[in-house]
């Protein structure tokens, strides 16, 4: 075919000439082998040929399609290899993804994890997830020193992501808005509720300050060794005294012979007296949001009728006698672990309601029979009677708080949590 000068006939060989070249490409690596193992001359007349050659209009269509359909697919395909070449970001996300949605499988199902129905509320699957995920990050921690990055990082990731449920906890309340022509209305729009909006970020920020106080405790003057080992130089203080034998766990804190620095000493008195406000702020935050939840009927249902029965003869004959004394009864009770005093704490707080609703059943009869003068002062004197039991059974579990301030959740405030209304 003639090569002259340019015009339609040069424009159709170079358009077959394209097309004869995507076909080359496209072919499997046999025919590369088989082209560079051809002479040198079928080379040129393969070439030659297939500038010559032109095929049918349709059939360069069909290929034109198919060539960009397979070059955009082996544009976006990705290398063998492409999971290994992850950014690190994407490795460490697949895993926190997989743990997130567990944990708000678990939430949803109320903690029933095979699906029977049987689980709690919602709010009460949280509140022991918090409580669980403080008992994994802190609940080992017997030594004054900074927390490790990948307990804070967990403390604090999970946190966001039980605390994110209170995002979509809400109240509407009215508001005016003033629209661009001047006119005013009056419209209704949504807030957080008024105690999530105090009370979480004064709890998040008693949360960053215990972080930080446990973080400043980098390069001391003292350490800590394990129970029975002794350093044969006896280089440093000997403690002046001796763990339990129950408790041999626990790490004992060791000094040098100097002993600590007055600077140390007034370091470790402010941060003691920090760590003491911040527990108490916090026992103070959580007694006011459950002293506004209602108390549950069902609570009332599981009380026992009189005093007695809740609270057992000595506690009983104890806290009915003329000479009473918290601090006196705390000391004849049997309060060696943990469980027997949040025993007795539930004990003492179901006799407070169980007064506490005598002492009303008692004044809603006066009114009805205000006529019998001798019975109605019986009942003035039975409901001030249990008036004062009552603030006996409080002043009791108050001493018995202060006594033991990580006591856990009582009955009553499970169930309060459990229905979770608010007064």
């Amino acid at each position: 075919m003639a090569r002259g000068g340019g015009g339609p006939a040069e424009e159709e060989e170079e358009g077959e000439m394209a097309v004869s070249e995507t076909l080359t490409a496209e072919s499997a690596d046999d025919e590369e082998r088989r082209r560079r193992g051809s002479s040198g001359s079928s080379a040129s007349s393969e070439a030659a040929s297939s500038e010559s050659y032109c095929p049918p209009d349709e059939w360069q269509q069909a290929v034109a399609i198919k060539t960009c359909v397979t070059d955009d697919a082996t544009g976006k395909a990705k290398p063998p290899d492409a999971k290994e070449k992850l950014p690190g970001a994407e490795k460490h996300r697949a895993p926190e993804l997989e743990l997130m949605k567990e944990r708000f499988a678990k939430l949803l199902l109320g903690e029933d994890m095979s699906g029977s129905g049987k689980g709690v509320c919602t709010a009460l699957a949280i509140s022991n997830a918090i409580t669980n995920l403080c008992a994994t990050i802190f609940g080992q921690l017997w030594r004054l020193e900074p927390l490790a990055p990948e307990k804070k990082a967990m403390w604090r990731r999970e946190m966001d992501w039980l605390l994110c449920v209170s995002d979509h906890i809400v109240e509407l309340v009215p508001t005016w808005q003033t629209f661009p022509d001047g006119t005013r209305l009056e419209i209704m729009t949504s807030r957080p509720r008024s105690d999530l909006y105090i009370n979480l970020p004064a709890l998040r920020k008693l949360d960053n300050m215990l972080l930080e106080i446990l973080e400043s405790f980098r390069d001391t003057e003292f350490w800590y060794a394990d129970q029975g080992i002794c350093d044969g130089a006896a280089s440093f203080r000997k403690s002046s005294f001796h763990r339990r034998d129950e408790k041999w766990w626990l790490p004992v804190p060791r000094v040098s012979l100097g002993g600590l620095g007055e600077a140390t000493r007034r370091q470790l008195e402010h941060k003691r007296d920090c760590a003491n406000q911040i527990l108490k702020a916090a026992m103070a935050i959580n007694s006011n949001a459950l002293a506004e939840m209602d108390v549950p009927e069902s609570y009332h249902d599981s009380l026992p009728k009189n005093g007695r029965a809740t609270l057992g003869d000595i506690i009983y004959r104890y806290i009915t006698s003329e000479q009473f004394s918290p601090d006196c009864l705390l000391d004849c009770l049997d309060l060696s672990s943990e469980y027997q005093a949040v025993e007795i704490a539930n004990r003492v707080e179901a006799s407070i309601y169980v007064w506490r609703r005598r002492g009303t059943a008692a004044g809603k009869s006066a009114g009805g029979k205000s006529s019998w003068g001798m019975v109605k002062d019986m009942i003035m004197d039975t409901e001030k009677r249990g008036d004062l039991l009552a603030e006996r059974a409080e002043g009791l579990l108050i001493s018995l708080r202060q006594r033991f301030p990580g006591l856990t959740q009582t009955s009553l405030d499970m169930s309060k949590i459990q229905y979770n209304k608010v007064c």
